[in-house]
C-alpha cells in the first residue's frame, strides 16, 4: 500500500473512530460491557498505543536500525497483517501489554482532552508516514508487543486496522 493510501486510511478509520465518540453521551465515557473496556478506556488505550509510534517515528533512522534492524521478509499486504492480527489476539485472549495494563478509567472531564490528542497524534503519524522514504518505511522495523517485529509500513498499517478493530467493539457493544 503507497504511503498516501496509508495516511488516507489512517484518517478515514479515526475519522469513524471521532465522529462516533462524539455523538454518544458523556454517560458512556465511563461505562462499558461487562469484562471490557469503557469508552474512556478505549480512547485511552488508541492514543497510548499511537503516540509510542510517533516517538519512535522521530528518532533518527540510523539509531532504529541499530536499535532494532531491518526487514529479513517480503512485505505484508494490509488484508495479511489484518488476519495475523485477529489470530494473534486470539491467542493472547484478555492480555495487555505496556501502559494498557491495569488502565485506569478516564473520568468524563478527560474526554476532550484526549480526544483532542489522539485526533493530533494521528495527524503526527500521517505526516510523518509521508516525509519518509518508502525504502526506509519497508526495511526499518519496530517491535509490536503481540506481533513482534514489523516493517515501520506495515506497523502503521496495522495502526489503522487497530482503531478500526476498537471502534467496531464500541459500535457493536452500545
Amino acid at each position: 500500500m503507497h504511503k498516501e493510501a496509508i495516511a488516507e486510511l489512517l484518517d478515514q478509520k479515526h475519522d469513524t473512530l471521532f465522529n462516533w465518540l462524539e455523538s454518544q453521551d458523556i454517560e458512556k465515557w465511563q461505562t462499558g460491557p461487562e469484562g471490557k473496556w469503557t469508552t474512556g478506556q478505549q480512547a485511552l488505550h488508541l492514543l497510548q498505543s499511537i503516540k509510542p509510534l510517533n516517538n519512535a517515528l522521530s528518532m533518527p533512522k540510523f539509531l532504529l536500525k541499530y536499535k532494532f534492524g531491518k526487514s529479513n521478509r517480503e512485505l505484508r499486504e494490509y488484508d495479511a497483517i489484518v488476519t495475523r492480527y485477529q489470530e494473534r489476539l486470539e491467542g493472547a485472549k484478555g492480555m495487555t501489554f505496556g501502559p494498557s495494563k491495569n488502565m485506569k478509567i478516564p473520568k468524563d472531564a478527560d474526554k476532550d482532552y484526549l480526544l483532542n490528542r489522539l485526533k493530533v497524534e494521528n495527524k503526527k503519524l500521517q505526516h510523518k508516514v509521508k516525509k519518509w522514504k518508502d525504502k526506509d518505511l519497508d526495511n526499518l522495523i519496530l517491535p509490536h508487543p503481540l506481533m513482534g517485529k514489523m516493517p515501520v509500513r506495515e506497523i502503521v498499517m496495522w495502526t489503522a486496522y487497530h482503531v478500526e478493530h476498537h471502534t467496531k467493539i464500541l459500535q457493536n457493544n452500545y
